[in-house]
């Protein structure tokens, strides 16, 4: 190691101590010890251009440790990106570009949102992914515009979380020969020695999954570095995994090698002390040499040229390949749909249908006009309705396929597809029931912090899938999701509003979207009579209105409990109830309608109101108000045909009417 290779190094090091310090929070420990690791791959290897963050051909880094958030910090502002030395001061303060953990659209330069351990990594197969379908799609002999790598950095917390397993299992299937992960093996954690929690071996683990399998045995050593770095991108058919040994706190006379230099500043004095004992130039706060400055600011710079020569590569692909280079413009570079590209959405009116079945054939509609939109389910695909006809399996030997297949693997599907959507060029979904939207629910809420345009469709919905008992009838997760703030949910009523959700869950560029979807047939409504579907845009709406008079009474229903919301207005309008239905798929779109749409729906004057859906009550005092009434589950379902189940739970147009028969009577 140079002098100057040392310093540029130590930069690093200094950054991340003294911003941890002056913030008096944070992890300095994994930023010292991952420096030269991290200054090898930013000035050696990362195809990146800090003055165009966005540019399509960029290697994506992921820093999956993200707790570790002054290592990125660091090399991205000493790269040159638009992060300066003020940010790297405000480290983890109020509206400041350097957060606690690395947040996607915040910072110049963050690929991905991590800090939820293993979060990161699967975005990295995502993205991996997404790289090796669009070099399928776009590529040609001779023009090669999409060939880029995918890095991440990994802690030994990364890979217990159970997320890691699915992942790598999975990109291990794939054979992403382009997905790098650096495993940061400095065995410790908070509590202390990883081998209190741990004794697997990683690299024979990783092996087993079919990763290729590199091993430093100096964190320090950056020649080893460097050639194990060449090794890894050299490796086209399989991923690999660079077993990393460092020691955490890396330069600290007190700390290194201990779990006190993980989750706390090192210390005024220890600092100090730090920084004499690597022989640092200057003991003031945020000093940086300036040669190393320099040093690091020319290796950012590297990246002007490789962008250069790209888009002269791709101006010849363009004179060459006109229709693709505008398919690449639209998809990749400005991420927008096609022209007509729900002119295929096929005519559901009038047709009973259960409604994950009109939803399997509204995105069959939709797959046709859209190229970009691929995906698949977590091996439930028959039953979700996410296949797509003729698109073909999406595998290491078919990378251009369309149906993903990620196995039984929830929650790295969802953090899949974030890394999907994070990368760019392609739409994905994925599908599962809905009881087990819990198992990647922490990657759906991620998808909501990052505002990645992604589509889940949950199916299954409620105590309606019949026989398969409690263990698969959601009750709570509906509620749940719906809490989860910038989530879009969708739960349509019949055959024509489904086909509206998922022009809207498209349409949706700023978060993410789910259907919630039946397994039972559910009634196509008379729409020559009710209100037109298009009403699901506004989240809420009057479905059926009350006969003659303004309504005494309001029900309001989503999904399959719409139509059960209509056999008890008639019934209570035969009784000289005066009673209007609204159709309320969509909380979301619904709370943000301007209020004097709200009003018009959910007149204020009228109280006695019932709110019907086959699964946890809470919450719907939301739009029912402290005077009415809710007809739902509050326990666990049963097994039976869904018919019984909705007879003995009370879900039923006689407990509807009852209820509205009471609140009319008490107000």
């Amino acid at each position: 190691m140079t002098e100057l290779e040392r310093l540029c190094i130590d930069a690093v090091r200094v950054l991340s101590m003294d911003a941890v310090q002056k913030a008096n929070s944070g992890h300095p420990g994994t930023p010292m010890a991952l420096a030269p690791a991290g200054y090898t791959l930013f000035t050696r290897h990362l195809k990146h251009h800090p003055a165009n963050p966005a540019w399509p051909d960029r290697d994506r880094f992921v820093l999956s440790v993200g707790h570790a958030s002054m290592l990125l910090y660091s090399l991205l502002h000493l790269s040159g990106y638009d992060l300066s030395i003020d940010e790297i001061e405000a480290f983890r303060q109020w509206d400041s570009r350097t957060p606690g953990h690395p947040e996607v659209g915040h910072t110049p330069g963050v690929e991905t949102t991590t800090g939820p351990l293993g979060a990161g990594a699967s975005n990295s197969v995502g993205m991996a992914l997404a790289e090796r379908w669009l070099a399928e799609r776009f590529n040609r002999p001779g023009h090669t515009i999409v060939d880029h790598h995918t890095i991440a950095f990994c802690s030994d917390g990364d890979l217990m979380e159970g997320i890691s397993h699915e992942a790598a299992a999975l990109a291990g299937h794939q054979r992403l020969g382009k997905l790098i992960w650096v495993f940061d093996d400095n065995e410790i954690t908070i509590e202390g020695r990883t081998n209190l929690s741990t004794s697997t071996d990683q690299g024979a683990r990783f092996a087993a999954y079919g990763w290729h399998v590199l091993r430093v045995d100096d964190g320090n050593d950056l020649d080893a570095l460097d050639r194990a770095f060449e090794e890894a991108k050299a490796e086209t058919d399989r991923p690999t995994l660079i077993v990393l040994k460092t020691v955490i706190g890396w330069g600290s006379p007190a700390k290194a090698d201990s779990a006190a230099a993980h989750g706390a500043p090192l210390g005024v004095d220890e600092v100090r002390a730090t920084k004499n004992n690597i022989g640092y130039p200057s003991l003031e706060p945020f000093h940086v040499d300036d040669r190393a400055r320099q040093a690091w600011l020319a290796a950012g710079e590297r990246g002007r040229a490789l962008e250069a020569d790209w888009v002269e590569r791709f101006d010849r692909y363009r004179a060459e390949y006109p229709e693709l280079a505008r398919e690449f413009d639209r998809s990749v570079v400005h991420r927008r749909l096609p022209e007509g590209w729900a002119d295929d959405i096929p005519d559901l009116a009038g047709k009973d249908d259960a409604t994950r079945s009109s939803s399997g054939k509204v995105l069959n509609g939709l797959a046709g006009r859209v190229p970009e939109l691929i995906g698949g389910s977590a091996d439930l695909g028959g039953s979700n309705k996410t296949d797509i006809a003729g698109g073909g399996s999406l595998l290491a030997e078919s990378p251009g396929g369309r149906v993903i297949h990620f196995g039984i693997r929830e929650h790295a599907m969802g953090g899949v597809m974030n890394g999907m959507a994070l990368h760019g060029g392609v739409r994905p979904f994925g599908g599962t029931f809905l009881i087990f939207s819990d198992y990647m629910r922490p990657a759906i809420r991620l998808a909501a912090l990052m505002k990645t345009p992604v589509t889940y469709v949950f199916t299954h919905d409620s105590i309606g899938l019949g026989e398969d008992g409690p263990t698969h009838q959601p009750i709570e997760q509906l509620m749940a999701l719906r809490m989860i703030p910038n989530l879009m949910d969708l739960r349509p009523a019949d055959p024509e509003e489904v086909g509206v959700a998922w022009q809207v869950a498209l349409e949706r560029t700023d978060g993410p979207a789910f259907l919630a979807l039946t397994r039972q047939k559910v009634p196509a409504l008379d729409r020559s009579q009710l209100a037109s579907a298009e009403g699901l845009r506004r989240g809420g709406y009057v479905l059926a209105e009350a006969d003659g008079d303004s309504p005494e009474v309001i029900l309001l229903a989503s999904g399959s409990e719409v139509s059960i919301a209509l056999d008890a207005r008639g019934r209570l309008q035969k009784q000289g109830v005066p009673t209007r239905v609204v159709s309320l798929p969509s909380w979301f779109l619904f709370s943000q309608q301007e209020a004097s749409w709200r009003e018009a729906v959910l007149p204020s004057a009228v109280t006695a109101r019932v709110s019907l859906e086959a699964g946890s009550t809470f919450g719907w005092e939301r739009w029912i108000g402290a005077m009415g009434t809710s007809v739902g589950i509050d326990r666990f379902g049963a097994s039976a045909p869904h018919e019984r189940l909705y007879h003995e739970f009370g879900v039923t147009a006689d407990a509807v009417v009852d209820a509205a028969l009471r609140i009319r009577a008490a107000g």
